[in-house]
């Protein structure tokens, strides 16, 4: 008979879950030795656990396969809760492990001992604990729901010492994932009245739409009523940037540019919209508002006209969407691609200039068109939501639905696990790469060939920006005074630097040629962002 840690490790291996991300514990010990001995499921040790659900988040989008992370009690707990958050709020299915106490020890006081089960609640989807009956069942009922729309992380509690125990036999039910039903007829006839009656819509499109396959009927779409399309960061390659279509990215670098489009609509229409990026009311103008995606509008109503909430199998309602009767609509495309020319054309490198935009342009040209960039948040996240190329969603991977620092190195790692056929970089800067500097270790102990580049002012620069913009002086946001002390490696991963374009232009070439991790230090300044972020958006 298999014991309940077999069993997990076993069953995890059928769901597909190919990688386990955390810290070990004493209670670990007998689920780490039974996914040593499991074909096809492996354990990859991280230096925090929080960098284990970034890089179950990461491992999904770059591969639309689930991963499990795990931490100890306390703690360990404590710190895999931020790459669960992530998780949850870029809607990433992953399943989260962490040591509890027995039955009879849950309500005592003891070391390290704390409620994980009301911990977890308010940033995972469902919550249990494993019982040495029922391994099987638990692991498919989870996985079922992580994945299930709209997917999420889900926590499974481990009792102390059930490792060892024999796995009472039990067969688990086969995987029954429920699909989203089509939005109800009569909405949809609504859908098709309110857009054949608009003169200017514009589509808005979120993340929900990624998961979709609903790319080619937003372009068609798009296509067919010759209207503009914006984005959401996190679907950023549902609709190439040079296409005749293409408005822009909502609240990242250039904004008011953007603004000058999708403030001229009188319908906004949301497909795949998730305003856990940002709410509808932060840029849309006072126009009513068609929502199609898999869950309600959340819209505030005293301000806006909610003109249609259409709920449902995504592909189902955009067919509807598409086979509407009506020519193209009203909207100069001539204008918008004045806009949209004037917007890259300012995203462009200055010529002679090493800044911000000269970093982010040589690493593009020199990765690959399918490569994967993975990125940080701070500055240059708002700089690269607008100016880099990405040809598909999973071709750019970042965190906006939470926004937490130190997520680009260890997602960065998890890509070039899940695709390791295709280039990998991660843009970080100086506040992530100090949190998550230890994961360099990570890299190099697993030979992932994966290109960091420091984007390194020594400084919050988004931060500093925003008080800077309040009038206020510059307070808590200065890193260091003095630049890293000098080094040719962090950990073991070797570092080049650049000063200058030619500098950096020698860099990548040394990089990419390199087989293992490696780290590029470009020197910015915050001076680099200034009229380019943070511009608003109306």
């Amino acid at each position: 008979m298999a014991t309940v840690a077999e069993r997990l490790a076993q069953t995890l291996a059928e769901l597909g879950v190919r990688y386990v991300f955390g810290v070990p514990s004493g209670n670990w010990v007998d689920y780490c030795e039974a996914i040593r001995k499991t074909k096809g499921i492996e354990f990859v040790l991280v230096s925090n656990e929080a960098s284990a659900g970034f890089m179950a988040d990461a491992y999904w989008r770059s591969t639309g396969k689930p991963a499990a992370c795990f931490g100890t009690y306390g703690p360990g707990a404590c710190n895999l809760s931020t790459g669960l958050c992530c998780g949850f709020l870029d809607r990433s299915p992953m399943l989260a492990f962490a040591d509890e106490m027995t039955d009879s020890m849950l309500s005592r006081t003891a070391q390290m001992n704390m409620d994980q089960q009301a911990f977890f609640k308010p940033i995972s989807k469902f919550q249990t604990r494993l019982k040495q009956d029922k391994v099987g069942e638990i692991l498919y009922q989870a996985y079922e729901i992580a994945v299930s729309e709209r997917p999420g992380p889900v926590y499974i509690g481990l009792p102390t010492g059930m490792g060892m125990d024999e796995a009472i036999e039990e067969y688990p039910k086969l995987l029954s994932l429920k699909m989203v039903p089509a939005a109800d007829q009569t909405i949809l006839g609504e859908m098709e009245e309110i857009f054949k009656k608009s003169r200017k819509p514009l589509l808005a499109v979120g993340i929900t739409s990624t998961r979709a396959d609903v790319r080619s009927l937003i372009l068609r779409i798009a296509e067919k009523f010759q209207v503009p399309v914006v984005l959401t960061p996190m679907a950023k390659g549902m609709i190439p940037e040079d296409h005749p279509c293409y408005a822009g990215v909502l609240a990242h670098a250039l904004s008011d540019l953007v603004g000058l489009t999708h403030q001229q609509s009188d319908l906004i229409v949301g497909i795949g919209y998730d305003p856990v990026e940002i709410n509808y009311e932060d840029w849309m103008p006072e126009v009513p508002l068609v929502h199609i995606d898999t869950m309600p509008a959340d819209l505030d109503r005293t301000r806006f006209i909610l003109g249609c909430d259409v709920v449902g199998d995504l592909k189902h309602s955009l067919e509807r969407l598409q086979d509407i009767e009506h020519g193209r609509k009203d909207w100069d495309m001539q204008s918008l691609a004045q806009r949209r020319k004037q917007m890259f054309s300012w995203l462009e490198p200055v010529p002679g200039k090493f800044d911000a935009r000269a970093v982010l342009s040589g690493l593009r040209e020199k990765l690959p068109k399918n490569g994967i960039m993975t990125c940080d948040v701070g500055a240059h996240l708002h700089l690269i939501g607008q100016q880099w190329p990405t040809p598909s969603p999973e071709c750019q991977i970042i965190t906006n639905g939470c926004s937490s620092m130190g997520f680009g190195i260890p997602a960065a790692i998890a890509a070039k696990l899940g695709c390791p056929d295709r280039e990998v970089c991660c843009v970080v800067g100086d506040g992530g790469f100090l949190m998550m500097v230890g994961e360099m270790t990570t890299a190099l102990r697993l030979g992932t060939k994966v290109i960091f580049v420091l984007m390194s002012d020594q400084d919050l620069s988004l931060i500093r920006i925003k008080q800077e913009r309040k009038g206020c002086k510059p307070y808590g946001t200065r890193l260091m005074d003095k630049d890293y002390i000098a080094s040719d490696n962090f950990f073991g991963v070797p570092v080049l630097g650049a000063n200058n374009a030619r500098e950096y232009q020698n860099s990548l070439d040394k990089a990419f040629a390199v087989e293992g991790p490696v780290i590029i230090k470009a020197s910015v300044t915050k001076a680099d962002y200034q009229g380019l972020i943070l511009k608003g958006n109306k």
